[in-house]
């Protein structure tokens, strides 16, 4: 069964799921209900068996226009930033690069501040001609959240992340591939059917060892070479020890296409 949700849409298809943020008339701005069901749905993507990989758009006009700060305004008790960072973002940012299983955003419009960074914690960015990305903290005067301080200049370097983030400049979807924020740039009518493309692909390969690949490049982000070295070869005792290892071995031996299980 499908969950059902109020601020998502969510799908399965031949091993693809995909994740929808659904508030087009708020360009799919973050409140309370949308954060808590993007939760739900990372953890049924992540748990169900049957997903091998996972693709995240939005409805309309937007990819995801941050938190929605008519909700902030609404609270006449005021606001803890560190309570709700703990309660929103940080649990979604958190699942998006832990989940074991290759992360598409297809980005269909603005994704500004949280948006952001749940672009950035995905693992391939495909974008539509019409994205278009903004730090936006510091329109408002706040710090950079939303994983987006770790990943950004990872991605485009300190000097560049810096000055995205102290400018507030509006990136271009093509300025963005120059960049490396973005892989890919598609017309807008090609962006889901390329997203699929990349995702059927991805959810017919080896399941297992694109998480191994996924955990191997987090952990070197943030260690010394030694402790890289280290941590590849106790990873590639867990690759070497799968089912799809063993298809692979033998299929190319035999000169066949492997016919991997994601086991």
């Amino acid at each position: 069964v499908m969950p059902d949700y109020k601020t998502l849409l969510y799908s399965l298809d031949n091993g693809v799921a995909e994740i929808t943020l659904n508030r087009p008339d708020s360009l799919n701005a973050f409140d309370d209900t949308m954060a808590a069901e993007m939760q739900d749905a990372l953890k049924n993507a992540e748990r169900d068996s049957a997903v091998r990989a996972l693709i995240i758009t939005g409805a309309g006009k937007g990819f995801c226009a941050g938190q929605d700060l008519a909700a902030v305004r609404e609270r006449p008790e005021g606001i803890s930033f560190r309570e709700h960072l703990l309660k929103t973002y940080n649990p979604i940012v958190n699942k998006l690069s832990s989940i074991e299983k290759p992360t598409i955003a297809a980005i269909n419009g603005a994704a500004v501040g949280a948006g952001f960074g749940v672009a950035l914690a995905c693992d391939i960015r495909y974008a539509s001609e019409s994205a278009k990305f903004r730090m936006a903290f510091i329109g408002i005067s706040l710090a950079p959240d939303s994983g987006t301080s770790y990943f950004l200049p990872r991605l485009v370097g300190m000097g560049r992340a810096l000055e995205m983030a102290y400018t507030n400049e509006l990136i271009g979807a093509a300025n963005a591939l120059n960049l490396g924020l973005v892989n890919k740039v598609f017309p807008a009518a090609d962006l889901l059917t390329q997203a699929r493309a990349l995702a059927s692909q991805l959810a017919v390969g080896p399941t297992k060892a694109y998480g191994l690949t996924k955990r191997a490049m987090l952990h070197a982000a943030a260690s010394t070479i030694a402790d890289a070295l280290d941590y590849e070869a106790h990873l590639q005792d867990i690759a070497g020890r799968t089912a799809d290892h063993k298809e692979g071995v033998a299929a190319f031996l035999e000169k066949r296409k492997p016919e991997f299980k994601g086991k």
